[in-house]
């Protein structure tokens, strides 16, 4: 582990700094992940003209994601801070108020502002942290969701150790469906509830009760009187992991009233300002591993529902009423993020942006978040070269962009230039998007090693979006390609299910076909290509190795491995054996294991460095380890990198998103045959 880290030591040295040498502005370095700067979450005020939203960045002492509030108006101007940490924002009703959660004396609690007078006033003393704040109409309440802990009754007494006695801590008894989650941990005996209280502070009340989980947002009728939320209060609940229906729970003695009733999760229920009309997402749950979300709307009992998207083959992320006409919603198509409109009525989904994105900080996928009110949208406007940025549309599709907050340090740097391109499967001649990133000062008239990057998902996207480790990977000199193989989402749901009980499978000749349209493309080094890939990408990257040895080098990180241990030792193991698989594993073996990449690590030949965080509950350590082993034992050039305390989500902390690509750099650097000078 030494010798790799100073490995990296060297390339960062010579490799990084010597190319911007060359160059007229300097590249993108590991160290400026500290300096990217984003927005997430807007939240545009009633009358539209105002937006407030999380000013996000990576805070370089404590090694974490911080945020901050700001406020615009919705021409660009009055650019002003409203609180120096916080998150979770929503406007009152009237546009006067503002609340928020932030963290008070170790606590996460509700807090207020006041933007007459700027002052701002924590309003809430809770035990455990709020999340989905929903203002009532008429401003007197805010409803939240929140977990309330549960008690559990030891399975044994244990006798009382004598006074001064050091024993070892309790056993803790585990007889839940779901007890580790991933990011969390092994969780604590608990449910997520719906709370209420006062606008004005004072003592939270709790509405619903019993062992479920309410952890959609709930939304308010327009008297004030009840909320509209999500939840499945089956006695199966937990081991329906997609099932939901919409329920009306009273403010006033927490009554609750069953408002759907089909297979099929109904979540993300809005009410249209005049209170008239229920617009919320779903589908009918046929078990497959993909399945499109669709835009419902139905009275405000959610009765005479009608879908509104069966039409198009989207599925949709967001709603938001655009008054009482129609909805503004989101969805992916062909790897960009798009905000739509369609009348409440039904009709043509009209294309409003596409720019949409930013979001996601790491890989290249597709997410975006965006607010409406007073006919405008604040939406997170991706780019090729930055995150995101906050803009403003209206239905006729004129965006304005109202911040820049990565200009001074993106702006000012070579970084690797995009080029999407198109290649046609060698399995069924389907087309393949992809896109290219090269190295800054790329010269056409040189050789570059190429690096195939493959994402997770499986049932995810890659998208034309800034991405820190592409361009990290770039800056190191390589060609970089990434894909959107067949199980990819943004292009239908037939495409999507085409892997159905065929994961991996095709979508390697889909990758493979991506590799050779970029060699075909020229400036490409074939004696040295590298392949990685996380988590789904992870998968396919060690699937690659075991059926062909065309890669100088890999790098597989948090993969599933074998996939009759991964259903039963994953977070969510009600939803992977049940969804991704026809039958259970001790029903079907054969079928677990020859998608299992561990059933083909006898035909590795490629130097595979496996790589996972140590505290990774959906795909666990134990998956890459299999691997690892596996290659130890038939003598294949191998290592293994553990990230402590990392989750699946390696890059959560920006240190350990600089430690994953600089160790797979140096692990590509041992195997290059044009190692640059200095290594």
């Amino acid at each position: 582990m030494q010798r790799l880290a100073i490995t990296c030591l060297v390339f960062v040295c010579s490799g990084l700094i010597a190319s911007a040498a060359h160059a007229d502005s300097r590249v993108f370095e590991p160290m400026d992940v500290f300096g990217l700067q984003w927005v997430d979450n807007p939240q545009i005020s009633p009358d539209g003209r105002q937006v407030v939203f999380e000013r996000k960045g990576f805070d370089v002492m404590k090694d974490r994601k911080q945020s901050s509030l700001w406020r615009i108006d919705s021409d660009g101007n009055n650019l002003r801070p409203v609180a120096a940490s916080g998150y979770g924002a929503a406007w009152s009703a009237d546009g006067r108020r503002l609340a928020f959660v932030a963290s008070d004396s170790g606590k996460s609690q509700i807090q207020m502002h006041w933007f007459d007078t700027g002052q701002t006033a924590r309003i809430t003393d809770l035990t455990e942290s709020p999340q989905n704040l929903s203002w009532s109409p008429d401003g007197r309440w805010l409803a939240f969701s929140m977990r309330v802990p549960a008690e559990q009754a030891p399975l044994a007494k244990m006798p009382s150790p004598p006074k001064g006695a050091e024993w070892a801590a309790p056993v803790k008894v585990i007889d839940s469906v779901i007890y580790r989650v991933d990011g969390g941990g092994y969780v604590d005996p608990g449910y997520s509830h719906v709370f209420v209280v006062s606008s004005n502070g004072g003592a939270a009340r709790q509405l619903t009760t019993g062992k479920h989980n309410f952890n959609s947002a709930p939304a308010w009728t327009a008297d004030s009187s009840a909320l509209i939320v999500s939840a499945n209060l089956g006695d199966n609940w937990e081991y329906e992991p997609v099932e939901s229906e919409l329920y009306r729970v009273a403010v006033r003695d927490g009554a609750i009233t069953r408002l759907t009733e089909r297979k099929g999760p109904d979540f993300h229920a809005i009410l249209s300002p005049d209170g008239k009309r229920l617009a919320w997402l779903g589908f009918d749950d046929k078990r497959r591993p993909y399945q499109a979300t669709r835009i419902y709307v139905g009275d405000t009992n959610a009765g005479n529902a009608r879908s509104l998207t069966d039409n198009y083959d989207i599925s949709v992320d967001a709603i938001a009423w655009d008054g009482n006409r129609g909805l503004w919603l989101q969805f992916d198509d062909h790897g960009k993020t798009q905000l739509g409109w369609i009348s409440a009525s039904g009709g043509k989904v009209e294309r409003v942006a596409d720019d949409l994105g930013g979001v996601e900080v790491g890989r290249p996928y597709t997410a975006a978040e965006f607010s409406a009110a007073g006919g405008r949208v604040a939406y997170t406007q991706g780019g090729m070269y930055n995150l995101a940025n906050l803009a403003v549309t209206e239905r006729s599709g004129k965006s304005r962009t109202l911040t820049n907050l990565d200009a001074n340090l993106l702006e000012n740097m070579n970084l690797g230039q995009m080029e999407e391109i198109t290649a046609k499967s060698s399995f069924d001649g389907r087309d393949v998007q992809a896109w290219i990133v090269r190295p800054p000062n790329f010269d056409p008239n040189r050789k570059y090693p190429l690096l195939l990057e493959i994402h997770g998902g499986p049932f995810a996207a890659y998208g034309p979006h800034f991405s820190p480790e592409v361009q990290l990977f770039a800056a190191a000199g390589y060609v970089v390609v990434y894909a959107n193989p067949r199980g990819s989402t943004s292009y239908g749901t037939e495409f999507a299910n085409l892997i159905e009980n065929a994961y991996p499978s095709q979508d390697f000749d889909d990758l493979m076909s991506v590799v050779d349209a970029t060699i075909a493309r020229g400036s490409i080094d074939t004696d040295n290509l590298f392949v990685t890939g996380g988590s789904g990408g992870g998968c396919l990257t060690a699937w690659i190795v075991g059926h062909t040895d065309r890669f100088r080098a890999a790098v597989s990180a948090k993969p599933v491995i074998n996939w009759y241990s991964f259903v039963l030792t994953a977070d969510m193991y009600p939803f992977f054996s049940h969804y991704w698989f026809a039958d259970l594993p001790w029903d079907k073996v054969d079928n677990y294991l020859e998608r299992s990449p561990i059933s083909y690590v006898g035909n590795v030949k490629t130097p595979t460095m496996m790589m996972v965080g140590e505290e990774d509950h959906r795909t666990p350590a134990s998956e890459a380890e299999q691997f690892y082993q596996a290659l130890k034992i038939r003598k294949v050039d191998t290592a293994l990198v553990r990230i402590p305390g990392a989750s699946h989500g390696i890059a959560q902390r920006p240190s350990n998103l600089i430690a994953k690509v600089l160790n797979i750099v140096a692990w590509f650097e041992k195997y290059r045959t044009d190692k640059p000078k200095g290594n």
